[in-house]
């Protein structure tokens, strides 16, 4: 059932008119449908085609303060899903995963997942998931292939600059990982790191914390965290940047992992509040929207959907 603030709002937004939301068999089958046409890749960023999200209303739908979205009853959302454990990809459909759109057969799982299904039941829409790297996100989002960002996103000054961003749905923090048996593994703060080749994830905050260690070796990024753990296993660099509940999948996964974290205050500066929902500028009635949706979602909930996430997420 929508919450009462937000079901006011988004009555205001489409007074004298009639949206349609359809079923959830009826939306999947549309994008279905629409996947077919849109010859979407399983990674990076695609112009709009005809027709694609980013395309005139309906006449069943309007909307006011930006950019299309919600078409058809679905909310397109952008990740990765491949960020375990805020979102990976899963070959199996779940009571609690949702479809990759230009993945056949695939379903993104995760902490942003569950954070993505609870904004778009208040919004009264279904969430598709769409499948990208990173870097190529904000490009599809103000391109219109995607109508929000739910992929561990945090909100730098630098992104503000693209985008808006919403409340945040999970704040960060940062610590480095080591090989238990590292000439690291006792260390306790970041000047204990100086001389170590440290290395991040190209175009995040994973990659431009490296340079608050003195004396470090940044080493030049990789795409994706999985290139990452893939360094630090075959030993070619000392440490790795992690956010702290993926540091702690990373080691339920694999025990020669070892992850360092600091007292509050003594780690990584991030200069960001945390993990955020990305949408446009001009989606004003939106932002207001999730910001709504968001607030209904208590701490102790957000705490318990991160602790699935962490136990459930995909061996490293």
């Amino acid at each position: 059932m929508q919450n009462t603030t937000v079901t006011n709002l988004t009555e205001n937004i489409v007074a004298g008119t009639r949206r349609v939301f359809l079923s959830r068999r009826a939306v999947l089958g549309g994008a279905a449908a629409a996947l077919a046409g849109m010859g979407l890749a399983g990674c990076g960023v695609n112009a709009p085609a005809d027709g694609d999200a980013g395309s005139a209303p309906s006449d069943d739908t309007e909307q006011t303060g930006g950019a299309d979205w919600g078409q058809d009853g679905v909310m397109r959302i952008g990740m990765e899903a491949a960020y375990p454990p805020f979102n990976w990809q899963e070959d199996e459909a779940s009571d609690t995963n949702i479809p990759i759109e230009n993945v056949d057969g695939a379903y993104a799982e995760g902490y942003d997942v569950q954070i993505a299904r609870r904004v778009c039941d208040e919004l009264g829409l279904d969430p598709v998931a769409v499948k990208m790297e990173f870097t190529g996100l904000i490009s599809a989002l103000n391109g219109g292939q995607i109508d929000m960002i739910i992929a561990g996103m945090a909100d730098t000054e630098e992104r503000k600059e693209s985008i808006a961003f919403s409340d945040p749905y999970q704040v960060e923090d940062y610590g480095l990982m080591v090989l238990r048996d590292s000439e690291y593994a006792d260390a306790t703060t970041l000047e204990d790191f100086s001389g170590a080749s440290v290395l991040g994830q190209s175009q995040t905050s994973l990659d431009t914390v490296i340079d608050q260690i003195p004396g470090v070796n940044h080493v030049t990024p990789v795409d994706n965290t999985s290139d990452m753990l893939a360094r630090l296993t075959n030993g070619t660099v000392d440490a790795i940047t992690v956010n702290v509940p993926s540091g702690q999948g990373y080691m339920d996964s694999n025990p020669d992992l070892v992850m360092i974290t600091f007292p509050q205050g003594e780690g990584f500066d991030l200069g960001y509040t945390g993990s955020c929902v990305g949408l446009r500028k001009e989606d004003t009635d939106l932002l207001e929207l999730v910001n709504d949706a968001l607030a209904t979602i208590s701490d102790d909930e957000r705490n318990e959907l991160m602790d699935e996430a962490v136990a459930n997420q995909p061996a490293a």
